[in-house]
Formats: structure tokens, sequence, C-alpha cells
């Protein structure tokens, strides 16, 4: 007896590869074939025609952007720069030994208010500033041009002048004088009245402002020009022309630029 013949399509299935993946189901011939891969597999081998593109550009080192590479430079010279600033003012700290000028107020007569009525007044005063450099190296250089002094009585601006030009060399004390006018100055009610009563408790506040600007030489380099603030809260006994100081406060600061 002759053995049966099976169609040959269904002896080219091969095996299925057993997996927990869902199997892939690809159309061949006339058959249908069931191919299962293992899914680390897929991941880690890549596609041939792939192969070589991926190793190139896992060798490939990152590129930095022109923008990132700009940054970093900028970070850097900035930190470079404020290193040499902080080491010369260190330099300049210890070799002059700068210490802070001082400013008061010595004298203030004042003329030209007549308080028996409520007529304008027409304010003169002439103030006394002390300027004390006490530093051994350094000069400062008055630029009277561009100065002001003014002189209030509340919010009530009296008035105004300004300052000579002149040097105060190091180790120095200089009183500067100078002649501040006011015009035509109306006071209200309230304040022509408490300025009548301060004056009989001989206590009459006033606030002087004084802006200068200043050049200071150090050796022989003199710097670029720079701006001196002076306030003071100053209080005299009446206005006259001998007035005197009952009490007296100064502060000031200095604009580099």
């Amino acid at each position: 007896m002759t053995d049966r013949v099976h169609p040959a399509a269904h002896l080219d299935v091969p095996p299925a590869v057993k997996h927990d993946d869902k199997p892939l189901l690809l159309p061949q011939g006339q058959g249908t074939y069931v191919i299962q891969i293992p899914k680390d597999q897929i991941y880690r081998i890549p596609p041939p025609e792939n192969a070589r593109r991926i190793e190139k550009l896992a060798n490939q080192k990152p590129r930095r952007s022109c923008c990132c590479r700009c940054f970093c430079w900028t970070i850097a010279t900035a930190f470079i720069l404020l290193i040499l600033l902080a080491i010369s003012a260190a330099i300049f700290y210890f070799v002059f030994r700068p210490e802070s000028l001082k400013y008061s107020i010595d004298n203030i007569s004042v003329g030209g208010i007549n308080l028996t009525s409520s007529a304008p007044v027409f304010p003169r005063l002439t103030l006394h500033i002390r300027s004390e450099n006490p530093n051994n190296k350094l000069s400062v250089y008055f630029i009277g041009k561009g100065s002001s002094v003014e002189v209030y009585y509340a919010d009530v601006s009296l008035c105004n002048g300004e300052l000579p030009t002149f040097k105060q060399p190091a180790n120095n004390v200089t009183v500067i004088q100078t002649a501040l006018k006011g015009s035509n100055i109306v006071l209200a009610r309230d304040v022509h009245s408490r300025l009548v009563r301060q004056e009989k408790e001989r206590n009459v506040p006033l606030k002087l402002k004084v802006k200068a600007p200043v050049k200071i030489k150090i050796g022989a380099v003199k710097t670029w020009e720079m701006t001196v603030t002076v306030k003071c809260d100053v209080a005299v006994d009446r206005f006259t022309q001998k007035s005197k100081i009952m009490s007296k406060d100064c502060g000031y600061r200095v604009k580099l630029w």
C-alpha cells in the first residue's frame, strides 16, 4: 500500500516560537506564517540598513551651540574682570589708606527775613561750610560750575547759590564761604506762624543741601568727575546776622558716575 502525500504548502510552515508577545503575522506565498521575535532583540538589534547610522551617531560628540559658547565666554570674562577689580581695590586700599571726607556747618548769618508782617521776604544767607580732608595722599578738586547750594525751611526753598572752585590738598581743613540769595518768597499763613513761634523758642530748623562736582587726585593721577552730595539738618536760634547754631547733623554720599 502506498503512503498518502500531503500538500507541500503544509510542509513548509515553520514551527512557531513560543513567546509571551503577540504573534506577528506576515503573509508569504499562499500560506500564513507566525513569527515571534523576543522583545529584547527588537530594542537591542537595529535593522541592518540603520546599523552604520546608529553607530555613527553613538560615536559622535555633542556640539555646543554658538550661543552657549558665547554665554560661557561672557561669564568667564566678567568673572575675571571682577577678580581684577577686587585685586585693584585691595591694592589701592592698602597703599593709600583712604579715609572719609567730613563736612559740617561752622556759621550761618541770615538777613532779609522780616517776620513782623506777612509781606514777601528776600532772604540773604551766608554759609561757612567746613570741609575736612584727612587723607595723606588724596587731594580733592571742587568744581564750582555745576554745583548748587540750597537752604529750606520745611518745604519752602528760602535761597540758593553755588560753591567756588578750589583745591583741597591732603591733610587739610578748608572753610568755604558762600552767599545765597532768595527773591520774593511768600510764606503761607501757617508756615509764617510756625516760624514766628520757633524763633521765639530759639530753635528754627533748616535743611541744607549741597551738590558739588569733584575730582580726586591720587598721586599723579586725577579721576573722572564725581558728584558729592551733602545734606545737613541745622537749627539756629533766630534769623539775624549773628545767628547761633543750636544743633547740626550732616551726612554725605558720593555718586561715582
